[in-house]
């Protein structure tokens, strides 16, 4: 499987584990070159490096439970009224876009009770499993706190 979809589905299973962890919803950047990636949230604190542990800890588990990574083509209302906002960005979805793909990890366990590890829209192509990503690591993180951000950046074993 090509490594940069592999890496860009790693930031999908990153970005469940940010919020899990963080409670960190909204994403204001992402970047993929190669087996490298760059996640970008929005945040009000510098984290510990417990919880930043804690993270690539829970990104790896779900790589482990190797569980479906479904896209699904749907009204974008009805994605709304299932996921609410979770399924967009800081950056916004074009009013035009009516049928958006959905990127959707599902979590029976949440503890938030929620079905899902991660949902977003996205048009890019994705593994098929989490299991097919490999193991995550952080590589680096920056707080930035005069714009609130955080930017965790992971590489995927190749």
């Amino acid at each position: 499987m090509n490594i940069e979809i592999r890496t860009h589905t790693g930031l999908h299973i990153l970005k469940g584990a940010v919020y899990h962890v963080l409670k960190a919803k909204w994403t204001s950047g992402v970047h993929v070159t190669d087996n490298h990636g760059r996640l970008t949230v929005l945040f009000d604190r510098k984290p510990s490096d417990t919880e930043l542990a804690h993270i690539e800890a829970e990104a790896n588990k779900k790589i482990h439970e190797n569980v479906p990574v479904e896209v699904l083509e749907m009204d974008r209302a009805v994605a709304e009224e299932r996921w609410g906002d979770f399924i967009y960005d800081v950056f916004p979805l074009p009013p035009t876009i009516t049928r958006p793909l959905i990127l959707y990890i599902p979590d029976k366990n949440s503890p938030e009770g929620q079905d899902f590890w991660n949902v977003n829209a996205c048009n890019k192509t994705h593994t098929r499993t989490t299991g097919e990503v490999g193991s995550i690591h952080i590589s680096k993180w920056r707080y930035r706190p005069s714009k609130q951000l955080l930017e965790i950046s992971f590489d995927i074993e190749k």
